[in-house]
């Protein structure tokens, strides 16, 4: 296990309990890369290399069942083209759940404990650019946390300015030049945003708003993770469309971009 000096011993504490289950259960010494699949992202997952093992992430140390329809809640386990060991989790803990910071958190540190050295972190989100359709994914430069949170405690200054890898973000338009790149600017939820809240979003140089990724990126640079970051837009943000807005439009703007994001996936596991 590796020591990650910059968080909260006794959370991470939890997280080495469950990397240790992990590699315990399906007897491994380490894996190295972790895919963390967010909102309209699961039916992407299949194909992305040989299976070693899979379980309900719930099985693990530390980790809860998902509470929204249309979260996925597993972990497996792929060797990928490129003999890499990649944990999958198909699904989060998200802030809005009311189970803290560390809760959100647990599945990056448990990678990471597990010795894992890149992540991706996916996620569902709303477009404050028009020309963003549902089913566009965009690469993650940059982020604003609006959540009033941080999974890092006391003295620990962690350096963002490049909390998404531009290595990573050369290597995934390698696999699709078509990716756009923006700002995701995260909320605490669970309710939506309003307009006068994506309005503003916009100004402070968003482009994207939804209810994740951006503490569990501060997590993953506390602890020396190279982070890719990529959205799935699912609707467009509240007052950018006319229409209100229904998680059921997440779902199914994840089953209609499904074969670009499985494209996508699979290309990149043979690069990371």
């Amino acid at each position: 296990m590796k020591e990650h000096p910059t968080v909260d011993p006794t959370a991470f504490g939890t997280a080495a309990d469950a990397a240790r289950a992990l590699l315990t259960r399906f007897e491994l010494e380490r894996i190295n890369l972790a895919l963390v699949l967010g909102s309209g992202w699961s039916a992407a997952a299949d194909d992305l290399g040989d299976l070693v093992g899979e379980c309900e992430l719930a099985e693990l140390p530390g980790f809860a069942a998902p509470v929204v329809a249309g979260h996925g809640g597993r972990l497996r386990l792929v060797r990928t083209p490129n003999d890499r060991l990649a944990a999958i989790l198909t699904g989060r803990t998200h802030f809005y759940e009311g189970r803290g910071v560390d809760a959100t958190v647990h599945g990056v540190r448990t990678v990471a404990a597990a010795g894992a050295d890149m992540l991706l972190l996916t996620n569902g989100c709303g477009s404050i650019n028009p020309d963003w359709a549902p089913g566009t994914p965009v690469l993650l430069r940059d982020h604003i946390n609006l959540t009033g949170e941080s999974p890092l405690r006391g003295a620990t200054f962690v350096d963002l300015s490049e909390a998404y890898s531009p290595r990573l973000r050369d290597l995934a338009r390698g696999v699709d030049p078509g990716l756009a790149e923006g700002v995701y600017v995260q909320f605490r939820g669970p309710q939506y945003e309003t307009p006068a809240e994506v309005r503003m979003a916009g100004i402070m140089g968003g482009d994207l708003v939804g209810m994740s990724t951006t503490l569990e990126t501060v997590a993953a640079r506390a602890v020396g993770l190279e982070v890719l970051g990529i959205s799935l837009v699912t609707n467009l943000a509240a007052g950018i469309s006319a229409s209100t807005l229904d998680h059921t439009e997440v779902i199914e703007a994840g089953k209609a971009a499904a074969p670009r994001l499985a494209g996508l996936l699979r290309g990149l596991v043979e690069v990371l």
